[in-house]
């Protein structure tokens, strides 16, 4: 009878430690977006609530953010693991703190050009970049496409413009006031935003950096060193299920919008729609994503960036791009062979 007691307990314990064990292996990752809960977070809602990232063993936790350089300052702090964010923030961020211990670094490419664009209305009378000269431009100071306009300024031959600086819910209002004659900002962003001030889109000139010889990358995620140190694996992980969800929100972007809708209810549906499918045709299923292969990065376009935004950000170091990019935790060419077909919407 004691013999029975013994072993039903040791076996009692043999499956308490095997479950302890397979508990202990699900990592916990804290993940912050870039932005709010609109409609390019699909691409991550999707996967956490279709529990991609739980079937990876990941337990995973998304956070609406407030604009990249915050992102990517968290995540160096440690307060996250990962995140999402704009890779010329992430490249001053290495140049400006060259002692900080712990510089996020890129591990997957996903808006494969920057959303960055001048938008203009029609009545302004500008019509190409030269007629940017002189004019009176406008955008909150930490505005990415502000930041990268003298990159931009450059490849076309624009003299010299003046900027009027104001918070972001009032850039878009200030240009259909005609307080100002031009914004910068990112194309799927401030065109929505000028529509629901009243502006009709065929009254909007848009000029996007990516279209006008500013062949920056956009938006990648990012990771601490010290997490990719301890949980390499678990990044892997991370990408692989992304990439998985990426793919069904590019096939049906209509029906992702959900998700968001699920972490934000009052995100109004088919604006956010139209958001996401502008994302996806812009900057994530872009010719130059099919060209050079999605999540990904060409070495000498990279190199040039870096060289491009430590000029035109006045870094206090020139960037080195090699330490800001980190492919190696990249799913297999299978895995990212998820653009849809070119032409399909």
């Amino acid at each position: 009878m004691k013999k029975r007691t013994f072993l039903k307990t040791t076996a009692a314990l043999a499956a308490a430690a095997a479950f302890g064990s397979a508990h202990a292996q699900v990592t916990p990752i804290k993940f912050q977006l870039d932005w709010r809960f609109e409609g390019p977070s699909a691409l991550f809602l999707l996967p956490h609530a279709k529990g991609y990232f739980k079937d990876s063993k990941l337990d995973v936790t998304i956070d609406s953010g407030n604009g990249s350089g915050g992102t990517v300052t968290r995540v160096a702090s440690g307060s996250y693991d990962m995140g999402f964010a704009d890779l010329a923030a992430l490249m001053e961020f290495h140049a400006n703190n060259p002692d900080a211990p712990n510089k996020p670094v890129a591990v997957m490419m996903v808006y494969n050009n920057t959303p960055a664009a001048v938008l203009a209305l029609k009545k302004s009378g500008i019509k190409t970049t030269a007629d940017l000269n002189g004019k009176k431009l406008g955008a909150p100071v930490f505005d990415a496409g502000r930041k990268a306009f003298p990159i931009f300024q450059k490849a076309n031959n624009i003299s010299s413009v003046n900027w009027v600086s104001m918070d972001p819910p009032l850039r878009e209002t200030m240009l259909a006031r005609g307080d100002i004659d031009a914004i910068t900002g990112f194309s799927f962003t401030s065109m929505l935003n000028l529509e629901a001030r009243g502006v009709k889109p065929e009254d909007i000139v848009v000029m996007p950096y990516a279209d006008y010889g500013v062949k920056l990358y956009g938006n990648v995620i990012i990771a601490s060193p010290k997490f990719i140190k301890e949980n390499p694996a678990a990044v892997k992980a991370f990408l692989s299920a992304f990439a998985k969800g990426a793919k069904e929100v590019m096939a049906k972007p209509d029906a992702a919008i959900d998700f968001v809708k699920q972490r934000d209810g009052i995100i109004n549906v088919p604006l956010e729609t139209r958001r996401l499918k502008m994302a996806i045709d812009a900057v994530v299923a872009s010719p130059d994503a099919r060209k050079e292969g999605f999540g990904q990065v060409v070495p000498g376009r990279l190199a040039l960036m870096a060289s491009q935004v430590s000029d035109a950000f006045n870094t206090k170091t020139r960037i080195n791009p090699d330490a800001v990019w980190n492919g190696s935790m990249l799913p297999s060419a299978a895995e990212l062979n998820i653009l849809p077909p070119a032409g399909k919407k």
